[in-house]
């Protein structure tokens, strides 16, 4: 173990804005699992984002599983080998148990090893830009109280927009109704979901990606001072919305950070393949 070494820990469901940054291999990704059919997938396997049907039904019963506490709390012990610090960075606790059984494991150890644990109340490419900032404010040289209090006076300014066709796969990971996600796919109507404190409300329905595309150039539209902006595409993207988009964003925003994902497993297997996002940064300064 290299004293005062600090590894930044984070699960599946984060998206990178890049592929490479500085301190990425300080980086350690925990697999979130997906549960189809009463069977739980690891990410190791070929199944991808855009082999999940479009609506979740009573056989497929989806469902996006944390790690139990035990092996938190394994993990724990394992990168208390390698790293002195250990600071997890998990998406939203209001979305998944990632972050309450890794505090849980905390209590088991009893301060035998030194760890930071954030909920980044957001996910995706919020959750990986977060994640980012901490390898590189690591890799800089900042300790972990520095890192976990630059890390938690970004979560605010961190915002996330979700617009899913497919209502269904929420209800079965228990964050809809199951008449209203009935309903909602019947009508084909398009609930678009904010993050607010990390947890899923409702701000608006539209009636296709094209109108859900037209709602975020307007949220957008009340910001002034922006760090970076991300689009996420659906599992089968449109690349004519997203031009669109990108259009907007470059008038409106000609010098920030602009980048484009498609939907991975985790986000898709809690959100359903055909939904869409937008992820909004500000810059502290703003502040």
């Amino acid at each position: 173990m290299i004293m005062d070494s600090i590894c930044i820990l984070t699960d599946s469901s984060a998206q990178f804005p890049k592929p490479t940054f500085r301190g990425c291999k300080q980086v350690t990704i925990l697999p979130l699992e997906v549960q189809l059919n009463g069977s739980s997938l690891s990410e190791e396997t070929n199944l991808h984002a855009d082999q999940l049907p479009k609506n979740a039904n009573d056989k497929l019963h989806p469902r996006l599983i944390s790690p139990s506490v035990e092996k938190m709390h394994s993990l724990f012990v394992n990168l208390s080998q390698y790293y002195d610090t250990i600071i997890g960075i998990f998406l939203s606790a209001e979305l998944n148990s990632c972050f309450q059984n890794s505090h849980e494991a905390t209590l088991a150890l009893s301060g035998k090893v030194k760890i930071h644990l954030i909920d980044s109340k957001t996910t995706s490419v919020g959750l990986g830009l977060l994640v980012q900032k901490a390898a590189e404010a690591v890799y800089d040289g900042m300790n972990a109280m520095q890192v976990e209090r630059m890390v938690r006076g970004l979560v605010p300014l961190t915002y996330s927009l979700i617009c899913t066709q497919n209502l269904s796969y929420l209800y079965f990971n228990g964050f809809a109704d199951q008449t209203q996600s009935i309903i909602s796919e019947m009508l084909g109507l398009l609930p678009i979901f904010a993050l607010e404190e990390g947890q899923i409300t409702t701000i608006e329905k539209v009636k296709s990606h094209r109108h859900a595309i037209s709602y975020f150039q307007e949220f957008l539209d009340e910001f002034n001072n922006v760090q970076h902006i991300s689009f996420l595409q659906s599992a089968k993207p449109n690349f004519k919305d997203a031009k669109i988009l990108q259009e907007s964003i470059r008038n409106s925003f000609p010098n920030i950070s602009f980048t484009k994902h498609i939907i991975n497993l985790p986000l898709a297997a809690l959100f359903g393949p055909r939904s869409i996002g937008l992820i909004v940064v500000e810059s502290p300064e703003e502040q």
